[in-house]
């Protein structure tokens, strides 16, 4: 019913920074809360951000300062800007969406910070 494409993921530096954007399709109307969650090797699945359809955000400890998450509703977009990031950022990310009372994911794309 909803489709998530995530993109911009990639290799970056120590310190460097990176957007990730992703799109909803299908049945967007009525999607809820977004979110970034990541999954690094040998660790569970864990929140990173997420925000509601009113703007509210909410960050993980770690990331919270360096990471910055936003959306457009009408566009269903929700994109996360992070900034000074480290090696233990490396994981894979996903994008989630919230439908009435249904999640919905992406694929996932990788992000790996090292020099």
């Amino acid at each position: 019913q909803v489709q998530l494409v995530e993109s911009g993921g990639g290799l970056v530096q120590p310190g460097g920074s990176l957007r990730l954007s992703c799109a909803a399709s299908g049945s967007t109307f009525i999607i809820g809360a977004m979110g970034w969650y990541r999954q690094a090797p040998g660790k569970q699945r864990e929140l990173v951000a997420s925000i509601s359809r009113g703007g509210s955000t909410n960050y993980a400890d770690s990331v919270k300062g360096r990471f910055t998450i936003s959306r457009d509703n009408a566009k269903n977009t929700v994109n996360m800007q992070m900034t000074s990031l480290k090696p233990e950022d490396t994981a894979v990310y996903y994008c989630n969406a919230r439908r009435l009372q249904q999640d919905f994911w992406g694929q996932g794309t990788q992000v790996t910070v090292s020099s």
